[in-house]
């Protein structure tokens, strides 16, 4: 008899360790809102006592209020940038990868901001030299900056994940198996096929009590005898009013029209 399959739309799931890399749906969440402006006010209060950087300013308190500005202005243009990264599908990749991308795309509007409060509160004038000298050296502060920033939220949700316990599911993956990553469960009659980095092999059990036991690792059901993780995509093509996904080691799942839209919604397909 076929195994009852959970139908409900899947939540996208997280897990760091050995098996998947994790990464939450939006990357912009509250504690990363207020971590990243906690980070940036440290900076700002460093930067106010130590002024390696001279930036013009009458008195003390005008040059903290200016690095304080800087500081939240540029957290709150690269959270947004980095939101665009998501929704660009980069934030898979690397947290290297995703900091250039997140300081590239919130540099060009900081850039503006520090021009124009050179020209207001500084008294310079526009011209090239102040221009060329903003560019370089706001690209750069913007990159790193979010390189950093990303790196520390990673750290910080992989040790939240650590905390919140071991992945129930991964105890029944046979002893061959494991130390690989775990990319796909498949359903077969009364039985899962675990799709991994170090082979195959068939485990008894239903697929909706796996879905409920691979908590913690991000991925997701795709059919109603699929589930599959989110790192182990290779490939996503769409044809025919159909889904397929590509996994690493060339196997192909079918995405049902029940998930389709989610998977789409998630920057899946």
């Amino acid at each position: 008899m076929q195994p009852t399959l959970r139908e409900d739309p899947p939540e996208v799931r997280e897990r760091t360790g050995h098996a998947v890399r994790a990464s939450r749906p939006d990357p912009v969440t509250g504690r990363v809102v207020v971590r990243v402006l906690l980070l940036a006010s440290a900076v700002a209060l460093f930067l106010s006592l130590f002024g390696p950087f001279n930036i013009p300013a009458q008195t003390i308190m005008l040059q903290v209020g200016e690095r304080f500005g800087y500081a939240w202005v540029g957290s709150l243009l690269g959270l947004s940038a980095a939101r665009i990264a998501w929704r660009l599908g980069l934030w898979s990749r690397g947290p290297i990868v995703i900091g250039l991308a997140t300081g590239v795309l919130m540099a060009p509007a900081m850039i503006v901001v520090v021009l124009v409060s050179h020209v207001l509160f500084d008294g310079a004038s526009l011209n090239l030299t102040l221009l060329s000298d903003v560019l370089w050296d706001t690209l750069l502060i913007c990159i790193g900056a979010s390189v950093l920033a990303v790196l520390i939220n990673r750290s910080a949700g992989q040790a939240a994940a650590r905390e919140a316990g071991p992945v129930r599911f991964l105890d029944r993956i046979p002893l061959k198996l494991r130390g690989g990553e775990l990319w796909a469960v498949e359903a077969e009659d009364h039985y899962l096929r675990l799709h991994t980095s170090r082979g195959q092999d068939l485990i008894l059990l239903r697929l909706a009590d796996a879905i409920d036991e691979l908590e913690g690792i991000e991925g997701a059901q795709v059919h109603r005898s699929w589930w599959v993780a989110r790192d182990a995509i290779a490939d996503a093509r769409r044809g025919d009013g159909r889904a397929t996904l590509t996994l690493k080691d060339g196997s192909e799942v079918p995405v049902s029209r029940t998930y389709a839209r989610i998977l789409r919604d998630r920057r899946w397909i």
